[in-house]
């Protein structure tokens, strides 16, 4: 019988961390905040190399477009403020004064805390908006970057 008061200390940690748990998620800012936390190190090749955003080495955990759009500088102002205003969403770089042509964001998946590298570049030719997302750990993203990257060229409307 030694056994049941081990078990029953190990039932009331679980317990009051499950509390501690439900407590912090019914705090206001909780909506934004993840249970965990998985961040990995950001990536050292980030940003434009000649002119583009680079390819993604493996479309499982990563995806990349060309938005041929009408305006591509107003389209990146639009979605900067729209990610600015989305919860998890970190804008991390802004390039371009007073015309936005680069933006850098992170993205934390809800409960795992798994960061994402989103950015969003003018291409050189002035036609089209270039978007690259990737999960910075895991062999899969389970679809997240493709989605994410389709959601934001929705948002933008008809091209």
């Amino acid at each position: 019988m030694e056994k049941v008061p081990g078990l029953a200390r190990l039932v009331a940690q679980v317990g009051a961390q499950l509390l501690a748990w439900l407590l912090l998620l019914a705090h206001p800012g909780a909506a934004q905040a993840s249970l965990l936390h998985f961040s990995g190190a950001p990536p050292a090749d980030l940003g434009l190399q000649d002119g583009r955003l680079r390819a993604c080495s493996s479309p499982a955990h990563c995806a990349r477009q060309d938005w041929p759009l009408a305006d591509p500088e107003a389209a990146l102002q639009q979605l900067a403020l729209k990610l600015g205003a989305t919860p998890r969403v970190q804008i991390e770089t802004r390039v371009g004064s007073p015309q936005l042509s680069y933006l850098h964001a992170t993205a934390e998946s809800q409960l795992f805390g798994f960061v994402d590298d989103l950015e969003l570049a003018l291409d050189a030719s002035g036609t089209s908006l270039q978007a690259r997302s990737e999960s910075r750990l895991g062999d899969s993203d389970l679809g997240v970057n493709a989605s994410r990257l389709e959601g934001l060229r929705l948002s933008l409307g008809p091209a």
